[in-house]
């Protein structure tokens, strides 16, 4: 399999590659130079798999013969042995047709984890086999870090520096992170919101003089194999709910980079029957704009209770794009619209791309108050305790099922965290705080890490070289 820039001037690349290789040489997105299909009746083979073997069948069409498949079982077996739910991602029914998917099972409980724990993996075998030391740098909103770190801080080879914004994230997932106390693990409270910290990570990556001759490899969701992980959730909870070509299902996704949901969209060019997929988003609503209006236009961050999804623009959003120009073989204009936006900070897509991108999307904005009252409503329901992110997925859900586009099939609305990580939205919905997790019953007890500082690249660079 080789994967290839959607700005068409880096080199292809094979999985290994990717992995290491993060943002391409021409600041595009890798994304893979087709993809597998698979039919009903294989589909219908795969229905009962456990995750791990579901996980091996849905992927190993990306990775060819790069790792031998019982090093490849052993990896993936590795990765989700440090869930806690036996199913990995379970799925609960709310309503006649709605069903929550748990993905905050994980060690860091957040959705993150499965992309996360397999990374790290995969990262530390090539890692051994070539001999090779890295640094990992990224930028987190709340979850990737800690997901980041924990799926990463085994690796030997690797050194981890990860950036929040400081002050704006909860206090457990900024302890999640800072109570990691390694001496190959740096965390950064950058002063400034999450696009300043992305903003520094692509900045680096486009100059690594600073790293002392070490290769600096991104675990955001710019790197694909944490999109190709995520396919794998939607095919084990639809073919769980008895998804076939005749049995449609939609997802609907709390969106901010467009990462989660682009891998939904890969699930559907794959062969699996979804109808919709519904982004459901906070008052950041760029995503929103786009699809109910063809405006994807940056504006000023808005500080809400769900921090996760505090974007003003989605990194990988232009992996949809050029798959959406690519469907009317014209995937040649990707770079020309992206540097337009680059150069103006708006875009629109030509009618007939806008048109085919709203058949598969649709999309809600949840404002803070609505979020509340969704935490509320299904807690006085179903006796469930959501999280904002998700609490803002089941309201979009429902929003869908009382639209003209919803067609009877069941909607799989993703939970992308455990609420004990949101406290003070639980709180602002006056329910008790649920308990963390055993494992991290002493969190708000450990020492914690890290270091504060301005939004400068120079600044931030020099801290990485001195700790290197």
């Amino acid at each position: 399999m080789k994967f290839i820039s959607t700005r068409l001037s880096a080199p292809s690349l094979n999985f290994e590659e990717v992995i290491f290789q993060g943002l391409a040489s021409d600041g595009g997105l890798y994304i893979p130079e087709f993809l597998p299909i698979l039919d009903d009746k294989k589909l219908h083979e795969l229905k009962n798999y456990s995750y791990p073997d579901l996980f091996f069948e849905i992927t190993k069409f990306f990775i060819d013969n790069e790792i031998p498949s019982q090093d490849y079982k052993k990896i993936i077996d590795k990765s989700y042995s440090t869930f806690s739910h036996q199913a990995i991602a379970p799925l609960k029914q709310l309503d006649s047709n709605h069903y929550l998917l748990e993905l905050f099972h994980g060690p860091t409980l957040a959705f993150k984890d499965f992309a996360l724990q397999y990374l790290g993996n995969v990262l530390d075998y090539f890692l051994k086999i070539r001999n090779q030391k890295i640094v990992i740098i990224g930028a987190t909103s709340g979850d990737t870090g800690s997901a980041g770190i924990h799926g990463c801080m085994n690796c030997q080879n690797a050194e981890i520096f990860i950036m929040h914004p400081h002050q704006k994230v909860s206090e457990v997932q900024r302890r999640q992170m800072t109570t990691v106390i390694q001496n190959n693990v740096f965390n950064i409270a950058l002063e400034g919101n999450f696009d300043d910290c992305q903003n520094l990570v692509k900045k680096m990556f486009a100059d690594q003089s600073f790293l002392k001759g070490k290769k600096m490899v991104a675990i955001n969701s710019i790197n694909f194999a944490r999109i190709m992980a995520q396919i794998v959730y939607y095919f084990y909870s639809a073919l769980r709910l008895g998804c076939s070509d005749k049995n449609p299902v939609s997802f609907t996704v709390p969106s901010g980079n467009f990462g989660d949901i682009y891998a939904g969209f890969l699930a559907k060019k794959m062969g699996l029957n979804i109808h919709k997929l519904i982004i459901a988003t906070n008052s950041n609503d760029i995503l929103v704009r786009f699809i109910d209006h063809n405006d994807y236009t940056k504006k000023s961050m808005i500080e809400t209770m769900s921090p996760s999804m505090n974007i003003q623009v989605a990194s990988n959003f232009e992996r949809l794009i050029f798959d959406s120009l690519k469907t009317h073989k014209i995937e040649n204009k990707t770079p020309e619209i992206i540097h337009e936006f680059l150069r103006t900070g708006s875009l629109s897509l030509p009618d007939e791309i806008h048109k085919t991108i709203k058949k598969d999307f649709c999309a809600y904005k949840i404002d803070d108050e609505q979020t509340i009252l969704s935490i509320k409503k299904y807690f006085e329901k179903t006796h469930e305790i959501l999280d904002p992110h998700t609490a803002i997925g089941t309201l979009a859900s429902e929003k869908f099922i009382a639209s003209p586009h919803y067609r009877g099939e069941s909607v799989i609305t993703l939970a992308t965290a455990h609420p004990a990580k949101f406290p003070s939205a639980i709180e602002s919905a006056e329910i008790a705080q649920p308990k963390l997790p055993n494992f991290l019953s002493d969190l708000f007890s450990r020492p914690e890490k890290f270091s504060v500082l301005e939004n400068n690249l120079e600044i931030v660079k020099n801290f990485i070289s001195n700790k290197i």
